[in-house]
């Protein structure tokens, strides 16, 4: 990967200072060029001068850089406090105030910039030829902070691998890809379905929507639900069909099945360039209802380590960004739950104190509480229905001086023949058909991006009509014959998960390629207000057995090939199952919408036209077993 200093074409010049406040002047759509000749539409803040004009003063700069309009409004720029987001613009004048400049940056194929957009692909290069001319302009003083959640995180991370100049410190909230091939793309082998939410909705706000309204009318027509009933999508043949741009990169993702080159790139793969990577503060932040709980643990993990490199970690218990509330899902986590009064006043708060830090020198004291592990225990609530009609599940926060922490130790639990869930193993076999035209709904999950699909966060597990493919309201998902439900008796004591979750399945299948899917469950025992008890999802997981033998190497099942291991990692927890409580693992071959359909044919990835049914067993014994870190004390 190249990382060029002298091969920008121009040197953008700023637009005319306008003023946007008192105090504050902004260069509007400043048309930065990157290696390429494609210019990218750039809005810079800066505090104004005695002359109505910008004050020359050098400052230090925060940039962010963003697939969802840098003069628009991010739903997230909020607090408890707040309720209404900050604009962007509202927001550069608070950060103009605190004595930065301010950038905000659309990225290329979005908004007011130009060229055509390829999801992830292009934020590498185009962050660090930015960072550039940065670094060229009087306003800087050399020292750049960047921000942003989601897609502004992944941008972060694949800038960062090429180590630009001026570059000071990262605030990296729910994103920047470790390795989008196990977490944030593709999982087990599997595709997340919300790449295919993801692009359908985006697209209706796409350039060539926007100049066309003809196009915008098309997509708008799509029936998506019906769609996501027609998987796999191909070329021409998707909700998405109408923006070209938009349906090669998401056929790519889905047809393009092996972790080669392809998947080693600096925008979807952090976890490459580790070793050289920049010595600078950051803040990974996510939480345990996020899609990038992987992400963010592994960018922890793989960059920790180097005094020079001091890292912050949180995880909170919240859906994709949404730091601010406590009920996700059916589920309410207590008054505790919020980012806000807990870890900091606000994230605003926060990022202010982390910035005055890192990029000004000024010392903040005990009061910024970083360099830290910061972690929500899920659980502990009264079980009993909220006034709203949420299960009071509770939680409170710790912090850990590492992760995975340090004090944690080992539990191993075995599936029995009985269904029961113990520490000592029991051979057995246990078998099921699975059929790609009947998969086991989701309901709900570390999701984003779904809507108006699916959604994320912690439910009873049981069918309801507000969930995509329940066609059996009322009835758990236990229920299914396709799901294998293993659990622990009551529990005498509080029981402390925190850490990493590792399922070990030795399988077989009749089918050249199957999945194997995985559900960790906090199940509540029967009340007055839950009569059947409420069977709470904590985390899951999937694996997609021709990549048993390695993602490198698929290779498809041999007729005659009998049992072999699989191993599924859900995404690491914290969450207390109390006394009385039961730990659920389900086991099956399917969760859609979150996971895509898996048609047991064996086809290329993304590309099948045929389906059958499998008929995969579970041999239980030794080499089936579920892995846990639990705190004890």
């Amino acid at each position: 990967m190249t990382t060029p200093t002298d091969t920008l074409l121009e040197t953008a010049s700023l637009t005319p200072a306008e003023p946007v406040a008192p105090g504050v002047v902004v260069h509007r759509n400043v048309m930065v060029a990157m290696r390429d000749g494609v210019r990218l539409a750039t809005d810079v803040y800066r505090p104004a001068g005695a002359d109505g004009g910008a004050d020359p003063a050098p400052r230090p700069v925060i940039f962010e850089r963003t697939p969802y309009d840098k003069a628009g409004t991010p739903r997230t720029e909020l607090s408890v406090a707040r309720p209404t987001s900050y604009s962007r613009p509202e927001l550069a004048i608070k950060l103009v105030a605190e004595g930065y400049v301010v950038i905000w940056q659309d990225c290329r194929g979005r908004y007011d910039s130009e060229g055509s957009f390829t999801k992830y692909l292009n934020e590498a290069e185009d962050g660090y030829d930015s960072m550039v001319w940065i670094a060229e302009q009087d306003f800087g003083n050399g020292r750049v902070g960047t921000m942003g959640l989601s897609y502004d995180a992944h941008v972060q991370m694949a800038m960062a691998c090429l180590n630009p100049p001026g570059l000071a410190c990262m605030a990296v909230d729910s994103g920047g890809f470790s390795n989008a091939f196990t977490c944030g793309i593709r999982q087990g082998g599997a595709l997340e379905m919300k790449q295919a939410t993801w692009a359908y909705n985006r697209a209706m706000e796409a350039p060539l929507a926007a100049a066309e309204p003809a196009v915008l009318g098309a997509i708008e027509a799509e029936d998506l639900a019906g769609w996501m009933t027609r998987t796999p999508w191909t070329k021409g043949r998707s909700p998405v069909r109408w923006d070209p741009d938009y349906e090669d990169y998401l056929l790519d993702q889905w047809q393009h099945g092996t972790f080669d080159d392809f998947w080693k790139k600096t925008g979807i793969w952090a976890a490459g360039y580790y070793h050289d990577f920049p010595k600078i503060p950051i803040i990974f932040m996510s939480s345990w209802y996020d899609a990038y709980v992987q992400t963010t643990l592994e960018n922890y993990t793989g960059l920790k380590g180097d005094a020079a490199r001091p890292l912050t970690m949180i995880m909170g218990p919240w859906t994709h960004g949404n730091r601010s509330r406590r009920v996700f899902g059916d589920v309410d986590f207590g008054p505790h739950a919020t980012f806000d009064g807990q870890v900091d006043e606000d994230w605003l708060a926060f990022r202010v104190k982390f910035f005055a830090r890192w990029l000004k020198d000024q010392d903040q004291g005990a009061s910024l509480r970083d360099e830290r592990v910061h972690l929500f225990v899920m659980g502990g609530g009264s079980g009993r229905k909220t006034p709203e009609g949420h299960l009071d599940h509770g939680g409170h926060w710790i912090e850990a001086s590492d992760w995975p922490i340090p004090e944690a130790e080992a539990l191993r639990l075995y599936p029995s023949p009985d269904m029961s869930l113990s520490e000592s193993p029991a051979a057995g076999e246990m078998g099921y058909a699975y059929d790609p035209a009947d998969p086991v709904p989701t309901i709900g999950g570390s999701l984003t991006s779904g809507e108006p699909i699916f959604e994320g966060g912690a439910f009873d597990q049981t069918e309801d009509a507000r969930f995509f493919g329940c066609t059996n309201p009322g009835l758990p998902l236990i229920a299914r014959r396709d799901v294998l439900s293993f659990q622990t008796a009551p529990l005498a004591e509080d029981l402390l998960v925190a850490g990493p979750v590792t399922i070990r399945l030795k399988v077989s299948t009749d089918a050249p390629d199957t999945d194997f899917t995985a559900k960790l469950v906090d199940v509540y025992p029967p009340s007055p207000d839950y009569p059947r008890g409420y069977a709470m999802n904590i985390t899951d997981g999937i694996f997609r057995v021709r990549y048993r033998k390695g993602y490198e190497c698929p290779e498809l099942v041999a007729p005659d090939e009998g049992a072999f291991e699989i191993t599924i990692t859900p995404f690491a927890t914290v969450n207390l199952f109390k006394a009385g409580h039961r730990l659920r693992l389900d086991i099956s071959s399917s969760n859609f919408p979150k996971y895509d359909i898996n048609f047991n044919t064996g086809e290329p990835e993304g590309t099948a036209r045929g389906s059958r049914v499998a008929h995969n067993t579970v041999h239980l014994g030794e080499g089936t077993v579920l892995e846990l870190q639990v705190l004890k004390g």
